[in-house]
């Protein structure tokens, strides 16, 4: 039996506690039990609100919204049953980017949401000056949810442009260097894009999602066949093929400049089906539109498009407006709400569930690998 020393504030020298027996100065004396109060019961259970018992199972947790995507963030921490942390973001006559957190977040896990969408640098700036005033305001760990990756397609050199940046590896070391501890993306436009980081990256994907939305809008998907507009894509539309258990083709394409696609070849054939383009972007939404006329000549019935970022630019939208498309389906990693005002066939896929669960997971130190295959109740 080990015998530990007790303060005794009522005399200077030092007890000895065995078990619940006190031993001083050749007394015997039994120690009190001390019962805390018990806490109040409604119908048998805690009377507390539901915000707090979700903050009691996820405590110590902040999540900050920057300013390219609000409605994004505020459906993560509805999800979550948490509010917003408080920032405030503004700029001063010279355009500087002034950032200033409006509670603590010392020992806290902070997660950031920022997608790469909109004024992009400007944004980008913004939350690099986050993190690093998360970082120096002594936040345990930090994390930068970023659905849609800036400069993602700035991820090689290739034969034309022999002394191209490299800039996707570049946002990576400033997104370190600024004191981010982790990151939360989804849809890489290229997968090795994590190895340009030295801390974990989770690359969600919305497959699972777009699996969904095609079971329950096409009702006859099983004579469908998935088309990748191009033949980086092919390993995406394979997958989906797979699961949903039908064909796939792709198109090759050939471009002569950004933006501007000069030659395209199907490969498979789509005759008496509904073909469904799938792709993880589009900007100008030239290579889609192209596409979705070169599948209507093969003698596809209908033709679909589910894209993971819409990113919708320059003359984007009347493009949708003018091609035959059925629908041209998006997630909310970059806001749609101007876009899908322009357009009747643009339509939303809500991907802020995969996003809270994934937050969920990494504060809780749970696996992240179920989302890769399911889509969160």
């Amino acid at each position: 039996m080990v015998l530990q020393p007790r303060c005794d504030s009522s005399n200077n020298s030092a007890d000895l506690q065995v078990g619940s027996t006190c031993l001083c100065l050749g007394k015997d004396v039994r120690k009190k039990r001390i019962i805390p109060p018990r806490t109040k019961k409604f119908n048998g259970l805690l009377n507390v609100s539901p915000q707090t018992k979700i903050l009691s199972r996820m405590p110590n947790i902040k999540i900050f919204s920057g300013s390219s995507h609000k409605d994004l963030a505020q459906r993560i921490v509805d999800r979550l049953g948490i509010d917003l942390g408080k920032v405030v973001a503004k700029k001063f006559s010279n355009l500087e980017t002034s950032v200033e957190i409006g509670e603590s977040v010392r020992g806290e896990d902070v997660y950031i949401v920022q997608s790469g969408c909109g004024e992009i640098n400007d944004n980008l700036m913004e939350m690099l000056i986050m993190i690093n005033a998360c970082k120096i305001a002594s936040a345990a760990r930090v994390t930068a949810v970023i659905p849609c990756f800036p400069y993602a397609r700035q991820d090689k050199k290739d034969k034309v442009a022999s002394r191209a940046p490299i800039s996707a590896k570049l946002v990576a070391n400033m997104l370190s260097v600024a004191g981010a501890d982790h990151i939360i993306t989804m849809d890489l436009h290229a997968s090795q894009i994590q190895g340009f980081f030295d801390i974990p990256v989770d690359n969600l994907y919305a497959e699972p999602a777009v699996l969904k939305w095609i079971k329950e809008n096409i009702s006859d998907w099983k004579n469908s066949i998935i088309v990748s507009p191009d033949a980086g894509g092919a390993k995406r539309v394979t997958s989906i093929a797979d699961r949903l258990n039908v064909e796939f083709a792709l198109i090759h394409k050939e471009r002569k400049k950004v933006n501007e696609v000069a030659s395209m070849v199907l490969v498979g054939d789509v005759k008496d089906k509904i073909a469904i383009l799938v792709d993880d972007m589009a900007d100008t939404c030239g290579t889609i539109c192209h596409a979705a006329d070169k599948l209507l000549a093969a003698g596809a019935m209908k033709v679909y498009a589910i894209l993971t970022h819409g990113i919708f630019s320059g003359p984007a939208v009347s493009r949708i407006n003018n091609a035959c498309f059925d629908a041209v389906v998006v997630t909310n990693t970059i806001p749609q709400d101007e876009h899908m005002k322009e357009s009747g066939k643009i339509q939303l896929i809500d991907i802020s569930n995969i996003l809270a669960e994934a937050i969920r997971r990494t504060h809780n130190g749970e696996s992240v690998s179920f989302l890769f295959n399911s889509v969160p109740l």
